[in-house]
């Protein structure tokens, strides 16, 4: 089962871009529990967490709309990488969110 969430941010607000920038920031700086799993494509980025063994595959939407299809191998494990996403958005980028909506599909 996957996850899909779609992350609204505030009005001019380029959350795509400053999330992949706190991910190569805390990349650099050896800390972060995502990182870069794919290959760089435009818009749109692969991330897989550390500790559990699933996946993240984030896309820039029209209005800067960030949708999140989060999927992972072990299903007993899924709600944990939603919580560390979920938790992830929440620190660095909390003040700029207008809301998130979860879809499970």
């Amino acid at each position: 089962m996957r996850r899909l969430l779609q992350i609204v941010p505030k009005l001019g607000v380029n959350l795509y871009g400053k999330m992949v920038a706190k991910e190569i920031a805390l990349s650099k700086a050896d800390r972060g529990t995502f990182f870069r799993s794919g290959p760089k494509q435009h818009n749109r980025a692969k991330w897989s967490h550390k500790t559990y063994n699933g996946w993240i595959t984030l896309e820039r939407g029209v209005g800067e709309v960030v949708t999140a299809e989060i999927q992972c191998l072990a299903e007993q494990h899924q709600w944990q990488i939603v919580q560390a996403f979920i938790g992830w958005l929440d620190r660095h980028f909390g003040n700029v969110i207008v809301g998130i909506n979860v879809h499970y599909a």
